[in-house]
């Protein structure tokens, strides 16, 4: 697949790369203000940056324009479109104007704005609407424009969720003025850490890391039982690392492994599905996860090497499950690894390039160290250059510097534009006290049992997910569901951590299964089979959300050595034996009895408590043993 069908299939899947060709002068000139982004935010990493409103608000004017350069009005353009373009690339820089030239006034009278400041920041709401309509689809702006409607209306409101209501001129301050609404946590954390790392992605790129990845993947898994499809689990497992997107992830990878899975005789579907199971777990996978990580951190209030510790054994855990799915599949349909002559030698891969990991392991090695991700980033950022000069294929000149910068700007509209509009839903749920409320609504809906408050909040998350990227999907149930888990008990950290999950998984969760339909794209697949492959794959990250919750010492909370190693040993075994209850093999085929019988054996052994585990691997042994007694029988007949 060339790189203008790749574009393609990302644009088709990923409503956040449907941009307008630009040439000419305008190309340039967007160039131009895309690299002026970039170096804006690695100056201010370094330097230090203005006051947080001045700072998020130069980012979402930066954001803005390019939005509106970038993304058409509609489909079809004709010369009014791109006028009320022109005039509202002119608009983006109002807000940010006016706040600069009257902040010491502003200050000085907060809690008293004129009616400028309030025209000027029903500009910016207008524009934040607009832009995410844009790039990310109708449905998190129009949310946005209930709770809006929510805030105005409260007092005419009657019962549970009613409030004193408050005035346009009151919302429109808090919004635009204060840092609670638009320049709140989810675009200050997009201004100071997301935007870097997007960079980072970008210039590791363009060193040639995502070809290395494929090839070590390729050198270690090729030429194993069902090769293609262990080389896809791991080339998307460490791409996920470089690249956030689900996604173009998918895409990315799955231009290489999809075609190499099928020829060895997997299904397009189940091919495609492992591609995006793997390719969605990036997002949980240390070091580089999700964007909705570092907002979490910031939330939380703890570093975020702290959020990055605690995610390697549920990553590992749902890695593992895929992985021995994918193995299961493949014994059990006797499909062969590639011939050892099509896979490259690793040895002779990491004497050529291992160099090429430099940046991104100064970076870990920064992040355990304490260092802040801005820090970390800015010096991964500046690593990645001269690592590319040893390579003479992936060096990096000047102008390909420049692409670097432009790409990590563009890279991070969407995230800025999806944290700015959740800004507004966030802050109007804070100012009206509706996500107390609704936390209220939760336990006693669930009568104050806590496993129904799991699954009400999962089932939140993933509804949530279905319509809206990842970052608003984690932060409304957050600030809804969260509160609720909190009053039962459940820790913070814990409960935010369950919340993001399922936020990441719901780039595969059925109907609306993102990153499957782009496998799906690619391998040829039905696009719902494909989503139900993938599904499965991943059943064991919707399950491991549960199990810290019972069992925080998975995320390494009130643990110590001995805790940790006996706990994830047992949840290993128990994703084991779901894999195989899923996929009817074991040591032979799984008859329906053999495989009810795995899979509440799996399910005992992943819930924590010395007394599950033991009746778990009695049921486990039982069905091992028979199922050797029934091969051995069969060799003995034969």
């Amino acid at each position: 697949m060339n790189e203008n069908k790749i574009q393609e299939t990302i644009k088709k899947y990923d409503r956040t790369e449907r941009t307008r060709e630009l040439k000419g002068n305008l190309k340039k000139l967007v160039s131009l203000i895309a690299i002026a982004m970039s170096l804006y935010h690695l100056y201010t990493s370094w330097h230090g940056t203005p006051s947080a409103i001045i700072h998020r608000s130069i980012h979402v004017s930066f954001m803005l324009v390019l939005v509106f350069f970038l993304y058409p009005l509609k489909t079809k353009e004709n010369a009014f479109t791109k006028f009320i373009d022109f005039i509202l690339i002119i608009a983006s820089l109002i807000p940010f104007i006016y706040l600069k030239t009257n902040f010491n006034d502003i200050v000085n009278r907060a809690g008293m704005p004129t009616n400028l400041d309030i025209i000027v920041g029903l500009l910016l709401v207008i524009l934040v609407l607009e832009a995410g309509r844009r790039v990310t689809g109708l449905v998190l702006p129009i949310l946005a424009v209930i709770f809006l409607l929510y805030g105005l209306t409260g007092n005419y409101l009657s019962g549970y969720f009613s409030h004193k209501g408050f005035s346009i001129s009151e919302i429109i301050e808090y919004m635009y003025l204060t840092t609670e609404g638009i320049f709140g946590t989810p675009i200050g954390v997009s201004a100071q850490y997301l935007i870097l790392f997007v960079i980072f992605g970008s210039f590791l790129l363009k060193s040639g890391v995502g070809d290395f990845i494929t090839e070590i993947a390729l050198a270690i898994a090729g030429d194993k039982r069902g090769g293609p499809a262990q080389v896809a689990v791991l080339s998307s497992a460490l791409m996920g690392s470089v690249n956030g997107s689900a996604v173009a992830n998918v895409v990315t990878t799955g231009t290489f492994t999809i075609p190499l899975m099928k020829k060895i005789g997997y299904t397009p579907e189940f091919a495609g599905g492992v591609e995006a199971a793997a390719s969605t777990g990036g997002q949980i996978l240390p070091p580089v996860m999700g964007a909705a990580a570092f907002i979490m951190a910031e939330i939380l209030g703890v570093k975020y090497v702290n959020i990055m510790y605690a995610a390697i054994i549920p990553a590992l855990l749902y890695y593992f499950g895929v992985f021995i799915t994918v193995y299961f599949r493949a014994v059990k349909m006797d499909l062969r690894g590639l011939d050892k002559k099509d896979v490259p030698n690793i040895k002779t891969i990491f004497k050529e390039k291992f160099f090429l990991l430099i940046p991104l392991i100064v970076l870990v090695y920064l992040l355990v160290k304490g260092y802040t991700p801005t820090y970390a980033a800015f010096f991964g950022i500046l690593l990645t250059v001269p690592v590319s000069w040893l390579t003479p294929k992936n060096k990096m000149n000047f102008y390909k510097i420049l692409e670097a910068l432009e790409s990590g700007a563009k890279g991070s509209i969407s995230v800025a534009v999806t944290c700015a509009v959740v800004g507004i839903v966030v802050g109007i749920s804070t100012l009206t006290g509706l996500g107390s409320k609704v936390a209220g609504a939760i336990i006693a809906l669930s009568g104050g049992n806590l496993f129904l408050t799991l699954v009400f909040t999962m089932i939140a998350c993933i509804i949530l997910g279905v319509g809206m990227p990842s970052i608003p999907a984690y932060l409304l149930t957050a600030n809804m569901a969260v509160p609720a888990l909190l009053k039962l008990g459940v820790k913070p950290f814990v409960s935010h951590f369950f919340v993001f999950y399922y936020a990441m998984l719901a780039n595969i969760t059925p109907p609306v299964a993102l990153a499957a339909y782009a496998a799906a794209g690619i391998s040829g697949g039905d696009m719902y089979k494909t989503g139900l492959e993938g599904f499965k794959l991943a059943i064991a990250g919707f399950i491991v959300p549960f199990m810290y919750v019972y069992n925080p010492v998975l995320l390494g909370i009130d643990s110590n050595a001995v805790s940790i190693v006996t706990s994830f040993a047992t949840a290993l075994i128990g994703v084991t034996l779901i894999a195989s209850s899923l996929e009817g093999y074991l040591i032979k085929d799984l008859n329906k009895p053999e495989r009810l019988l795995m899979l509440i054996a799996g399910l005992l052994l992943m819930k924590p408590g010395g007394l599950t585990d033991i009746i778990g691997i009695l049921i486990a042994v039982f069905v091992i043993l028979l199922q050797l007694k029934m091969k051995n029988k069969k060799i003995y007949d034969q």
